[in-house]
């Protein structure tokens, strides 16, 4: 975000025109936006599926929109590779793939790995020339801030949207079973999905995901990209072990309310599994859960959540009220405290691995799976 101080008002003439100090300001931090606009569009990528079967890309809430194409966004990991990273969905029902960058060169591509759950997957491609790729370094923003879309919308190839930041940590959408959502009113439209959500400065903020619609499939500013947070932690994974491991805590949640639908909204346990992590931090059904790691937990996915961004071994604190007392566990998360994957599929002439089931049923999204 581009911080612009403040300086003793002058006028300056330059060639006979006079100039405002805060227009010369306003003017020069547009110029930096746009260079790191302009550098972001270089690492995000057309994905064109071959011979897709049934896919369609973006989601929404009013049913599914047909695209031909989608987006994908170019990371470099630590040990110097480069892959593609889109939206799981993209690529879902295609017989094979390619992958166009942003000065219109072509090239085969094909699935290293995906991960259902979170709508994530990872793609190999060969570059004619080599990109710099996003980092996926840590990028936190604040509601308000400004941020901008871009992706092959509509298939007419890379474009910018911009808007502000709407809301952080959204979770129980309904469009994937774990979500970390940034929410955004930039214009997202059919054909962005996978694309990148950048702030001005050029730091990606997430993976563009799904769109809230009513009647019409196109944009009406309840967009989502996956948190640069989940992305992440899911995107190491598959590049490291060719699947994602999702922490298991034991527990079965449900929604804890109080009678006649008032009272402080939690996570409530339905069961613990004997020997889970759960267990072994002194929860009991009926407990609720109201934080997790610093964080408010108001239903089963925003522990969900919570559980998702850190890989195992990890330790997790707690807020729980057990009847009116306020308990602190501690969920300590072993490296063996993790849900196995399904048989990899075959993609794209690559063996890529499939892990857990097909994103979560919107109008079932209220009906948590065990954690």
């Amino acid at each position: 975000m581009v911080v612009l101080r403040s300086v003793t008002l002058a006028l300056i003439v330059v060639g006979g025109v006079v100039f405002h100090p805060s227009a010369m300001r306003v003017s020069l931090a547009d110029d930096d936006a746009i260079r790191n606009l302009r550098d972001a569009r270089a690492q995000v990528v057309s994905i064109l599926p071959i011979g897709r079967r049934a896919a369609r890309t973006p989601r929404t809430a009013a049913g599914r929109t047909e695209a031909p194409e989608g987006s994908g966004v170019i990371v470099r990991f630590a040990d110097g590779t480069v892959r593609v990273v889109t939206a799981a969905h993209v690529v879902a029902g295609a017989r094979d793939l390619r992958v166009r960058t942003a000065d219109g060169s072509i090239s085969p591509a094909w699935i290293v790995a995906q991960d259902r759950q979170t709508d994530i997957a990872l793609i190999a491609t060969q570059f004619l020339e080599r990109p710099s790729g996003f980092t996926l370094a840590p990028a936190p923003v604040e509601i308000g801030d400004r941020v901008c879309a871009i992706g092959n919308a509509f298939g007419l190839d890379l474009s910018v949207t911009c808007g502000v930041v709407s809301a952080r940590g959204r979770a129980g959408v309904g469009f994937n079973a774990i979500e970390d959502f940034v929410q955004t009113d930039a214009p997202v439209n059919p054909g962005a999905s996978g694309g990148a959500l950048v702030t001005q400065d050029g730091r990606l903020v997430g993976i563009l995901s799904a769109i809230f619609t009513k009647q019409s499939d196109a944009n009406i500013g309840v967009n989502f990209a996956v948190s640069t947070a989940l992305t992440r932690r899911v995107v190491t994974e598959l590049h490291m072990n060719g699947r994602y491991a999702r922490a298991l805590s034991g527990l079965q949640l449900g929604r804890a309310i109080g009678r006649l639908g008032t009272g402080q909204m939690a996570a409530r346990v339905v069961r613990v599994r004997a020997g889970s992590p759960g267990a072994l931090a002194g929860l009991r059904p009926g407990d609720a859960i109201y934080g997790a790691g610093g964080d408010r937990v108001r239903k089963p996915a925003d522990f969900r959540r919570v559980m998702n961004l850190t890989p195992p071994p990890f330790a997790l604190p707690l807020k729980v009220m057990r009847g009116t007392r306020k308990l602190s566990p501690v969920l300590q998360i072993r490296a063996t405290d993790v849900a196995q994957p399904r048989a990899p599929e075959q993609v794209g002439g690559q063996v890529g691995a499939q892990t857990d089931s097909a994103p979560a049923d919107p109008q079932a999204r209220e009906t948590p799976p065990k954690e």
